[in-house]
Formats: structure tokens, C-alpha cells, sequence
């Protein structure tokens, strides 16, 4: 297993994004598609962020990424789609014109962890790790 460190921390949190245009509209083509993938790139690097995968398709962008524990992904998201958003109208003028009400990205997006401990292999560990004490599922090291 591969940890991440900071300061004073050892972390691996992954997370799984997909978010979409709006309207699912087909915009993500050709030099858009190339400016996009660039954008979360910059992003992502700026806030110690590491993409370990990712895929930009005509309407939506997935991203596998790593990122440090002190920062939840709604943060991410916020910062990902905000400052591709305003990137994207500002150097592709032909955008506003589809996209009237200068939002680029649908609302929301979605969002799962990935990592290799699954809850069986914790419940496991923890179970044989303390002392058992019936009806109790958080237990004190003895």
C-alpha cells in the first residue's frame, strides 16, 4: 500500500468524481476537451491533489483522485468546476452563447471513495482485535 504523507499525517483517501455539462450537452470535444483535462490538471496540482485517472468524454469528466485529508470533496468540486467554468467562457466566447446563464457545469456531481480496506476487512480486524463485550460495537483497548 501506497501512503500519502503531511506533516504530520499518513493518509491514502481516493475519491471517484463525475460530474456533467449542462443540459448534457455534447461540448467537450476537440480543443474544450484538451483545455478541460488541462484545467483540473492545474487545479488539482495547486492544491496537492493527485489524479491518478482520468477520462473527459463529450459530456461529462471522470477523475480518480488522491487527495489530502484536511480536504472534503465538496471542496474539490467547488474548486474544479468553478475555475474550469470561468475559464472555459472566458477563453471560448462561443460558449455564453449556449450557455446563457453562465453556468457551464450541471449542478452536483457525483462522488464515491475508493480504497482496498473494504467494512468487512475493518469489522474483521476490529472484531479480533479487543476484547469482546456482547451488544457493544465500539470497544476500549484493554
Amino acid at each position: 500500500m501506497e501512503y500519502r504523507q503531511g506533516s504530520h499525517t499518513k493518509y491514502k483517501i481516493e475519491f471517484h468524481f463525475v460530474w456533467v455539462t449542462k443540459y448534457r450537452y455534447h461540448v467537450l470535444v476537440g480543443d474544450i476537451a484538451l483545455r478541460v483535462r488541462e484545467l483540473v490538471r492545474q487545479t488539482c496540482k495547486r492544491h496537492e491533489i493527485d489524479i491518478l485517472r482520468g477520462v473527459v468524454s463529450k459530456d461529462h469528466v471522470h477523475i480518480l483522485v488522491s487527495a489530502p485529508p484536511n480536504i472534503s470533496p465538496s471542496t474539490i468540486m467547488r474548486w474544479v468546476k468553478g475555475r474550469s467554468s470561468r475559464k472555459l467562457f472566458e477563453e471560448f466566447p462561443h460558449l455564453k452563447k449556449r450557455y446563457w446563464g453562465q453556468h457551464f457545469w450541471a449542478r452536483g456531481y457525483f462522488c464515491v471513495t475508493a480504497g482496498e480496506l473494504t467494512k468487512e476487512m475493518i469489522q474483521e480486524y476490529l472484531a479480533h482485535h479487543f476484547e469482546p463485550k456482547p451488544n457493544d460495537r465500539f470497544d476500549i483497548e484493554p
